[in-house]
């Protein structure tokens, strides 16, 4: 699958961008509209946020947290 017919969110800019614009250090994607593009920082946040529930509920499994 090639980049560069699909969008990007430009994380040091806040810009979204078609295609290959900026070096891929600063791409997050690829997304297939410009507005999923727009979104990816709340999705980052939303992913990061259920990825530390996950971690803290495998850390305090069981009864009050015992193992």
């Amino acid at each position: 699958m090639s980049g560069e017919n699909k969008y990007w969110f430009n994380s040091s800019t806040g810009e979204v961008e078609y295609g290959l614009e900026s070096p891929s250090i600063d791409r997050i994607g690829p997304f297939d509209t410009a507005e999923e593009a727009a979104r990816a920082p709340e999705v980052l946040q939303e992913r990061a946020k259920a990825w530390a529930d996950e971690d803290a509920a495998e850390d305090n499994w069981g009864p009050d947290g015992a193992r």
